[in-house]
């Protein structure tokens, strides 16, 4: 009697141990990461669906919730995220906000910018030694009346931005939204070109008047919409050239051929440069 049920545990043990079905390709487990991240809306079952009716490969939901990508502790799901509401609205939302600017005469200056997130480009710029409500009001009348309509407005909790310059915004169609209090990320796209024009432009000019930082911005902002590559474009430029004459293509990566010359355009007495192909004659 005590064999058998020696035999009968033996035989429950080796059952029990049984290795499982081998993993699935490398491939394939990467594809369902992809497949995730893209949409994080999605769960198992939908992304099982996926691979079965549209490429043919057959997984079980069960095997596609243990290749997911699991989030941080403590962090909503991907799909309730702030970052993916302003990535999936970007060809509608506008951002705005100050920054400060310093006079030769040690004189402060306050700084309007408008850019639109899916482009990158400044739609709006202006300056003034007195900024108010009413004020960049006028402001945000101009950039929402820019070229294409706009859906949402994102700015910060600023005591400047009232409450009647809102309801009015919202009357020409435009929601506004306001970042979380103490939340820079939250408009981060506006923050970073604040940024880049203190990097590339201010922290090398000294403005002398209201009039003369004026025209640096207007004169950087040309550069930064049509001259300036910027890598979260792929590279690309805001507003695209148009290319009148199309380059022959070159047989070599490195060598465009004789027939062509680098020319420089200098922006701001030499600050930066623009390069494009010439004819070498002209």
């Amino acid at each position: 009697m005590n064999v058998l049920r020696l035999q009968v545990r033996n035989l429950f043990l080796r059952l029990k141990c049984r290795p499982g079905q081998p993993p699935i390709p490398v491939e394939l487990q990467a594809l369902i990461r992809r497949i995730a991240n893209e949409n994080p809306s999605w769960g198992e079952e939908r992304i099982a669906n996926e691979l079965l009716l549209k490429l043919g490969t057959r997984v079980s939901p069960r095997t596609v919730n243990k290749y997911l990508p699991r989030p941080p502790r403590g962090r909503p799901r991907g799909d309730l995220r702030w970052s993916t509401f302003l990535r999936l609205h970007a060809q509608g939302i506008i951002a705005c906000d100050f920054f400060v600017a310093v006079t030769a005469t040690f004189r402060l200056l306050y700084v309007f910018v408008v850019i639109e997130h899916h482009s990158r480009r400044l739609i709006h710029c202006n300056v003034t030694a007195h900024p108010s409500a009413a004020w960049t009001l006028q402001q945000l009348r101009e950039a929402v009346g820019f070229e294409e309509r706009c859906e949402y407005l994102l700015h910060d909790r600023d005591s400047i931005f009232a409450k009647h310059l809102d309801e009015s915004i919202g009357r020409l169609g435009v929601k506004v939204l306001k970042s979380p209090p103490r939340s820079p990320m939250a408009n981060s796209i506006c923050e970073r070109v604040i940024g880049t024009i203190r990097r590339e432009c201010l922290d090398w000019l000294i403005p002398l008047s209201e009039s003369h930082l004026r025209f640096i911005l207007k004169s950087w902002i040309a550069h930064y919409n049509g001259g300036r590559p910027h890598m979260s474009l792929g590279p690309g430029i805001p507003d695209t050239p148009v290319i009148t004459k199309v380059l022959p293509e070159s047989s070599s990566r490195h060598r465009r051929g004789e027939s062509y010359a680098v020319r420089a355009a200098s922006i701001l007495g030499g600050l930066h440069h623009e390069y494009s192909l010439t004819p070498a004659g002209v």
